[in-house]
């Protein structure tokens, strides 16, 4: 778990099949979503950090972080300073903020696609879907304040 040297080794972070974890996760390598998250998903400052949301894997919260790879289905906003990757079973109901992205042919986006141009744009907040048109299942979090901060002043 730790080195000699007291840093700590990097490793996956695993929501195994089975599993429903309830709580905002903070991480700083690889996170594999397997099973269901309720809560926001939060990278380490700085990090290179990327999750991966599988086939069978759900999300219901907000997820910021650098790298995020999605086959299976987001209920909120994701928000990303480097790549997104859509697979062709992902289902993303909510905002997407990114720098870069791939969607593969099947990918489904119910929200806005947003560019951040080199990840340094301030994101506006989004509005989130009307009552009527959501149900218990498919509710999505309204979006929060930004993926990165705000350009420096000159």
């Amino acid at each position: 778990m730790f080195k000699k040297d007291g840093r700590s080794e990097s490793g996956i972070t695993l929501v195994a099949t089975n599993c429903e974890l309830v709580g905002d996760i903070h991480f700083s390598d690889q996170l594999l979503v397997n099973g269901i998250v309720k809560g926001n998903i939060y990278a380490q400052a700085g990090s290179k950090a990327t999750v991966t949301i599988s086939e069978k894997g759900r999300v219901r919260g907000e997820i910021c972080v650098p790298n995020v790879i999605v086959n299976g289905k987001v209920f909120g906003d994701i928000r990303s300073d480097k790549h997104i990757e859509l697979a062709a079973k992902a289902e993303v109901k909510g905002n997407v903020f990114y720098n870069l992205i791939e969607m593969v042919k099947g990918s489904r986006v119910d929200g806005s696609l947003v560019h951040l141009q080199d990840g340094k744009q301030e994101v506006a907040q989004a509005k989130p879907p009307k009552a009527a048109d959501k149900s218990e299942d498919e509710a999505v979090v309204p979006a929060v304040a930004a993926v990165a901060s705000p350009p420096a002043q000159a």
